[in-house]
């Protein structure tokens, strides 16, 4: 009832540029009287294109045939070539209800959600490039329909929002389009580059299928109590990247049959929510991944021009930035196409040797590499919890056996607890040495580390790189480094010398089950003289007699040095092998030759000159 009222009767809604656009005729009066379908409306009255913001949209709830009064300060836009004005600034607006029908007919479609078009606009449409790719999206864009609600299960494929005709080929377009709130009734196709498990704790509990950890006990190799989520890193036709964060696995088993099976395979993307924008400054890890792939393989499209052959390239800048995608519950998210060929695009690992790998001068480098692991350690530190502490791993190849002195034999591989080892893995190295594929592990500052985004795998992928790299496996025995003056710690050395002292106060023993090699062993209640197994529920008639001991070495490679060693019974060959069970006289091992040990390099120091070993049985 006040002046400056615009009147508008909605005939058609469609969502572009993250707007509401509606397509109205303009009443010359509010029809109170009438029901909105009796307000009939003279062909010659004016055609308005209003916009509306997502926020107001969202309050109106507008549908086809609503009346809406728009209040001021409202603007008409008058643009060229055209005969529709478009309506600005429509923030104060109010949808009229008018009659108990209309009332009626608000609260049945208040409980269905209505389906809105929208036109994704490319940049090519944009600014008019002439191109046969962009002709075919604005001819698919002009045949979607937007379903009723009370129709949609009869909807055919052409009105499908999923349908083969919305799929999009740039992550960008996609995201700028559709919003941060993620996009349903459109598909983007990308190639999956990499598929991997990212470890989920806490929050990402409730989001777990049937909330159940990979491990029912905590295992020093096993992220015991680590929830996981399959994860994959995705790329679009222009070379942008994004992180696709799937649901979670009920166990990360299945995480190598996933990447023989999708990786380097078409995927259309559906039903996805922004969870982050992240820049290289804060996703170092992510963008390091990144970089491996880059620069692209085969020319890439370049938003903004002609898609014609010569006008794509490789030569670009790195992405500085990268969406982190996520599923929205109830749809339906990745269509992974396993009959295509591989993509063109994909890149898979390069592989290399161990010694290339070392003689790599860059930082934060992803390296990939197939090894065989000898021993592994787990971190001591008592105030870290178990399944937060970092894995050793001891590994080697013929690139470092077979090559002079100037190359350590072994190299150490640490794994991060943010690093997650599948059952299959873990279960593998406690049995024995294996043959192991670290894919995209990262080197930096003279180690190689396995992060986030590491995957270890019991075989070879089926596509990789090799670029001449010497990949046999290992025939005759593994050699390891003989203890010198660039022995450095937490190494893995052999060791031969003349034991000159031994640490009395330190030597113990203790009897083992000959069966079960249980150490708890009890007096048996019969017999005071005999014991006792509570595992074999029986008695131990032969026990194995286990000693540890710590003797101070003569080693002719570091003459200036104190070399102490922490030997056991169990897998010594060189000093307890002279010495009877039960007898620890030192003149018994004084003055014996030991060598070669295998052994751990505890600590090195200079002041004092002083290394602590420690003998170890090698897988």
């Amino acid at each position: 009832d006040k002046s400056g009222v615009l009147i508008v009767k909605i005939l058609e809604i469609f969502e572009e540029c993250t707007l509401q656009v509606a397509i109205c005729q303009q009443l010359e009066q509010s029809p109170s009287m009438l029901l909105p379908e009796d307000a009939v409306i003279n062909e010659g009255e004016p055609i308005l294109k209003v916009l509306f913001a997502r926020e107001t949209a969202a309050h109106l709830k507008s549908r086809p045939q609503d009346v809406i009064h728009i209040y001021p300060p409202w603007q008409k836009l008058l643009l060229k070539n055209t005969d529709v004005p478009v309506i600005m600034n429509t923030y104060f607006s109010q949808k009229v209800l008018l009659g108990e029908h209309s009332e009626k007919r608000e609260k049945t479609y208040g409980l269905t959600k209505m389906l809105i078009r929208k036109n994704i606009i490319s940049l090519a449409q944009t600014f008019s490039l002439d191109d046969l790719d962009d002709e075919l999206h604005q001819k698919s864009s002009d045949n979607q329909v937007a379903c009723d609600p009370q129709a949609h299960n009869n909807c055919d494929s052409q009105q499908h929002p999923l349908a083969p005709s919305d799929v999009n080929d740039s992550l960008l377009e996609m995201v700028e389009n559709q919003g941060a709130m993620g996009w349903r009734e459109a598909q983007v196709r990308v190639v999956i580059q990499r598929v991997y498990c990212l470890p989920a704790r806490e929050g990402y509990r409730s989001h777990v299928q049937g909330n159940k950890p990979l491990c029912a006990t905590p295992s020093p190799l096993s992220n015991g109590g680590m929830f996981c989520r399959l994860c994959l890193l995705v790329q679009d036709a222009y070379g942008m990247f994004s992180e696709v964060q799937l649901q979670s696995l009920p166990s990360a088993d299945h995480l190598e049959q996933y990447c023989r099976r999708w990786e380097g395979k078409f995927c259309c993307l559906a039903g996805m929510k922004i969870l982050q924008r992240t820049t290289r400054g804060r996703a170092l890890g992510l963008f390091s991944l990144i970089d491996s792939l880059w620069p692209p393989v085969v020319p890439v499209k370049v938003p903004g021009q002609s898609q014609d052959s010569e006008m794509m390239t490789t030569d670009l800048p790195p992405p500085s930035f990268c969406y982190i995608l996520t599923v929205q519950s109830g749809e339906i998210h990745v269509e992974v196409d396993e009959e295509e060929q591989i993509s063109n695009l994909y890149q898979p690992p390069a592989v290399c040797g161990l010694k290339e790998i070392l003689q790599i001068d860059g930082c934060h480098e992803r390296c990939s590499f197939w090894a065989q692991v000898l021993y592994l350690r787990l971190q001591t530190k008592h105030s870290v919890p178990i399944n937060q502490r970092e894995v050793w791993l001891f590994v080697t190849d013929s690139t470092l056996q077979n090559v002079a002195q100037t190359t350590p034999k072994v190299v150490a591989v640490s794994v991060a607890a943010s690093c997650v080892l599948r059952p299959e893995i873990t279960g593998a190295l406690s049995a024995a040495s294996r043959l192991i594929f670290f894919k995209d592990a990262l080197w930096g500052n003279g180690e190689i580390i396995c992060v986030e985004r590491t995957v270890l795998l019991l075989q070879k992928p089926l596509l990789c790189s090799t670029a001449g790299a010497d990949l046999s496996e290992l025939t005759g025995p593994v050699r390891l480094d003989e203890l010198d003056s660039t022995t450095q710690a937490n190494s893995i050395c052999a060791v031969r010398g003349t034991v000159v002292g031994v640490n009395e106060s330190t030597a113990f023993s203790w009897p083992t089950c000959d069966r079960c090699g249980n150490g708890k062993l009890e007096q048996c209640p019969q017999d005071r003289g005999l014991l006792y197994c509570n595992q074999c529920s029986d008695v131990v008639i032969s026990p194995i007699l286990k000693m540890q001991l710590e003797v101070f070495l003569s080693c002719p490679s570091r003459p200036q040095s104190t070399v102490k060693v922490k030997v056991w019974h169990e897998v010594s060959f060189g000093v307890l092998s002279r010495v009877r069970p039960g007898n620890y006289e030192v003149q018994s091992v004084l003055g014996k030759e030991v060598g070669l040990l295998n052994c751990y390099v505890h600590s090195v120091t200079s002041h004092p000159n002083c290394v602590v070993l420690e003998e170890i049985a090698l897988l």
